[in-house]
């Protein structure tokens, strides 16, 4: 069954009827804040838009460090974790569905490897934390960071790349199955704020089934490239 959107003219009705609050932009060329132009990448590679720009966007607005940060626009000259990740996300659905091209995965490369270094949860400087929501996991995801989102990344990545698992990525392996609670499941943190239609999930402290499904899902792709390094 194909996932393509019913509507096929919804990329242009948006084109059409909606910009961005920051300088009246054209919706499907994006703004200025890394984690926007992300999901709006992925949306429109989904809707069918001409989303190229975008792409582009990201290999032009991408820190010598390797990430990207949203505060770029302010100044900032270091890449964030937040940041980071999303725009990796971007990238990954753009190859996804394109292919990409030198630049776009090269970029990714890049991006990836800022956040390997750091074992996705830690200071390169020291290799303290980066922060307590490094291990704080709550759904919806957003924009926020987490070792569970990152990992999941990673999962989906070495699935469309064909390769295994980054040993890198152990510790933060590690702390996603020290959530695991003795019925398996994974624990809502807390809920966002702001304003939503209707809750997705559970309040915190409950056990949440999208973070139970994506825990055990990550869990079960690292442990079977592990067993499978071991062999019989």
């Amino acid at each position: 069954m194909s996932t393509r959107p019913l509507l096929t003219d919804t990329a242009a009705r948006l084109a059409a009827s909606s910009r961005w609050e920051y300088d009246n932009l054209p919706y499907w060329g994006g703004e200025v804040d890394c984690c926007i132009n992300s999901w709006t990448l992925a949306n429109g590679l989904w809707l069918g838009a001409d989303v190229e720009g975008l792409a582009t966007w990201f290999v032009e607005h991408r820190m010598a460090d390797g990430g990207w940060n949203c505060e770029w626009v302010e100044g900032s000259t270091r890449s964030s974790f937040h940041s980071t990740l999303n725009a990796l996300r971007g990238l990954l659905a753009h190859e996804a569905a394109t292919g990409g091209t030198d630049d776009t995965r090269s970029a990714r490369r890049a991006g990836e490897a800022y956040l390997l270094e750091r074992g996705l949860m830690r200071r390169l400087s020291t290799g303290e934390l980066v922060a307590p929501w490094v291990t704080r996991f709550a759904y919806p995801f957003r924009w926020f960071y987490n070792v569970l989102n990152a990992a999941d990344y990673f999962r989906a990545a070495s699935l469309l790349d064909g390769t295994p698992p980054d040993p890198r990525m152990a510790d933060a392996i590690e702390a996603i199955r020290a959530e695991r609670q003795p019925d398996g499941s994974w624990l809502q943190a807390r809920r966002h704020p702001g304003r939503v239609w209707f809750e997705v999930d559970v309040p915190a402290g409950q056990p949440s089934k999208w973070l139970t499904m994506y825990g055990t899902r990550v869990l079960a792709w690292w442990d079977a490239a592990q067993a499978g390094k071991k062999g019989p």
